[in-house]
């Protein structure tokens, strides 16, 4: 049988992308994904429209499920591991469910992994929320973003762990565990913690993928909530960088196995969400967006951005996508998809809908 690269949650935004370039340079690829985030069944069918003679297989599965995720990775040389509970709010209303997915799931990836006797690469997609809010660090308000004056470089991985939340704990425990599996069992295993990816193919909402939020909105004409002042940093990076990054921890895995590394813009493409962004999301949109504004919510930090120094040593890899060139190629994939993205909207705005209402009905049980 040939040898495969196993995607969990290929069908999301990241893992389209790097199913597709993988798909593109000729590898079989395994796409495991159980399609549950809203977006992923259009990046699916994109993908099979794309690649209708490749060697895809898709396979309908959940990480949560030990013995699926040891069949998809029996015959895998390289696992790319991106499936995941990716919202911090989602994690504090669900804290099981973010545990099952994230440290639960990320087990059940790693020990196939180790069992499946090949010693496949594991590239395991982790989060900034690892460092928590940065508590100790001195942070100054400017007067359209905050900044870290003593980190000019950014957050470094030596950067003390401070989880805050149920997400960061969750995605943190198991950076640590793919960190060990490669001391413990030798498995060239590899850690990206990373920052704001954005790009094509991200159906972004408010609790994650929040530019393509706001240009989702924008393009379509609603508006927004900010939550905080506005003011916070973001590093943010396109997706074809990401994937570069992706591609280059399995060819040199011979320096990167047993290593974490910060994978974001870095200092060199940062903008504020709101207070910087606005102009760029107004001027794109060709009107005023109309916004109002809420407190901060859990975990949220004021200024994060990546020292992605340590990448560009061992791996050699930058960023080489700036912020307007990438900014305008999303801005352009949204106005060639405003209908599928409507669609998305109003499914979005119906579960969220129903899932209060269900939520309400729970509570008003347990009081009875």
């Amino acid at each position: 049988m040939k040898k495969t690269t196993l995607i969990t949650g290929g069908a999301g935004f990241i893992g389209c992308n790097l199913v597709d370039r993988c798909l593109t340079e000729g590898h079989h690829v395994t796409l495991f994904d159980n399609l549950s985030r809203r977006g992923s069944e259009h990046n699916l069918a994109w993908l099979k429209s794309r690649h209708r003679d490749s060697h895809l297989l898709y396979v309908h599965g959940d990480v949560r499920n030990a013995e699926a995720v040891r069949r998809a990775a029996a015959h895998a040389e390289t696992i790319y591991h991106l499936a995941a509970q990716v919202a911090v709010t989602t994690s504090v209303a669900e804290p099981r469910e973010d545990f099952e997915i994230n440290a639960l799931g990320t087990f059940n990836v790693l020990e196939a992994a180790r069992l499946n006797g090949r010693q496949p690469a594991v590239v395991y997609t982790s989060t900034n929320k690892v460092y928590g809010s940065l508590v100790g660090t001195r942070v100054e308000e400017k007067p359209t973003r905050h900044i870290l004056p003593d980190l000019p470089e950014g957050v470094a991985e030596s950067y003390p762990l401070d989880f805050h939340s149920p997400y960061g704990c969750s995605k943190g425990a198991m950076d640590q565990y793919v960190r060990d599996y490669a001391r413990i069992y030798n498995l060239p295993t590899v850690v990206f913690r990373m920052s704001c990816i954005y790009g094509p193919r991200q159906f972004g909402n408010e609790d994650q993928g929040w530019l393509a939020h706001m240009l989702i909105h924008a393009a379509i004409g609603s508006s927004l909530t900010i939550y905080g002042d506005g003011k916070q940093v973001r590093d943010v990076l396109f997706i074809d960088d990401l994937v570069r990054a992706l591609r280059l921890a399995v060819e040199k895995i011979d320096k990167t196995r047993g290593d974490i590394f910060n994978i974001g813009g870095g200092p060199t493409n940062t903008i504020s969400i709101w207070a910087e962004f606005k102009d760029v999301v107004e001027t794109l949109a060709g009107r005023r967006i109309s916004v109002s504004f809420d407190k901060p919510r859990p975990g949220d930090q004021p200024c994060y951005v990546s020292d992605i120094r340590k990448a560009a040593r061992v791996m050699g890899w930058r960023p080489e996508v700036g912020t307007d060139a990438g900014i305008a190629r999303l801005w352009a994939w949204i106005r060639e998809n405003e209908s599928v993205l409507r669609t998305f909207l109003r499914a979005m705005d119906f579960t969220d809908t129903t899932s209060g209402r269900l939520k309400k009905e729970r509570a008003a049980c347990a009081s009875s």
